[in-house]
């Protein structure tokens, strides 16, 4: 099983930006998905979540308005379009999976704890 973040790179203040999480191994289209970002010296934290129906979107104050999450089931994928970039979004985006189908999200949903599954990261750097 295996989560892979991509579409990262360089983008000046108020760019966009879409992350993609694309997974192999098993079908993660009944499994809720997150992402988390980590700052250099900084702890990971949580960005945003996707119920594993799609119904219901959680996000960070920090990034609610700006940042959308979306999923594809029929390819397997997960986005994070970024809009409106400011140089605090400067990070390691990693995309991160429920250790099991079907989960309710409960109000833990933004601790690491709660995923099982992790990606590698794909590095994210706004510009001034």
């Amino acid at each position: 099983v295996q989560l892979q973040a991509s579409g990262g790179g360089l983008v000046q203040a108020g760019g966009s930006l879409r992350l993609s999480c694309a997974a192999s191994g098993r079908t993660f289209s009944n499994y809720g998905m997150g992402w988390f970002r980590q700052a250099p010296g900084k702890e990971r934290e949580f960005v945003a979540r996707i119920s594993w129906s799609g119904a219901t979107t959680y996000y960070a104050d920090s990034v609610k308005g700006r940042f959308t999450i979306s999923r594809d089931v029929a390819k397997n994928m997960v986005y994070l379009q970024m809009n409106s970039v400011k140089p605090e979004d400067t990070a390691v985006y990693y995309c991160a999976s429920d250790p099991a189908p079907r989960r309710v999200s409960s109000s833990s949903y933004a601790e690491k704890a709660q995923y099982g599954y992790w990606g590698q990261g794909t590095l994210v750097t706004v510009s001034s």
